[in-house]
């Protein structure tokens, strides 16, 4: 006789779920970061969307904030230190006086934000692209911009990686 092998009907429900009951503190801890959470140091914002928003003076350092989407918001005085941005798009942001320092923002875009005065001290921007970003007075100081798009990006006034460099007026596209 050719019988295939049956567990009983409970065995497969008690296998179930302790299966569901061994999972679910996982997946709530997943849950838990949301992009609805409040702007806190520490907070995970990773693949969220704040384009639009009014983002200024707010402390995210050490958050999460990888692969998210900030078109048009304003970050004026935000604090971002040692946060994880990689990827992330700032596009046409106004972030004056943001404190970006030791951030991690490999393949980060700031087109066209104006990061007058900002801090990138330490920050990690390989293959960032900072096309047509406003930079006057922004500090560089320790920086890796390996591989960066600086088309049109105005350092006027920026302190360069070596941290002793000012760049000339008119330093559109390099430091000079």
């Amino acid at each position: 006789m050719n019988r295939a092998f049956r567990l009983p009907r409970f065995l497969l429900v008690a296998a179930a779920v302790g299966l569901t009951l061994l999972v679910s503190p996982i997946v709530s801890q997943r849950a838990h970061a949301s992009c609805a959470d409040p702007a806190r140091p520490g907070v995970g914002w990773p693949r969220c969307d704040f384009s639009g928003r009014d983002l200024s003076g707010v402390d995210v350092s050490g958050g999460n904030l990888g692969g998210s989407r900030f078109l048009r918001a304003n970050f004026a005085g935000a604090r971002f230190t040692d946060a994880r941005i990689d990827r992330a798009k700032f596009v046409t942001v106004d972030a004056p006086d943001a404190d970006f320092s030791g951030v991690r923002g490999v393949g980060t875009d700031f087109t066209k934000a104006n990061l007058t005065r900002a801090s990138f001290r330490g920050a990690d921007l390989r293959r960032a692209r900072f096309f047509e970003a406003i930079l006057i007075g922004a500090n560089f100081s320790g920086a890796r911009l390996e591989g960066a798009d600086l088309l049109n990006a105005d350092f006027s006034g920026a302190t360069w990686t070596d941290g002793t460099t000012i760049c000339a007026p008119g330093s559109i596209g390099q430091c000079r």
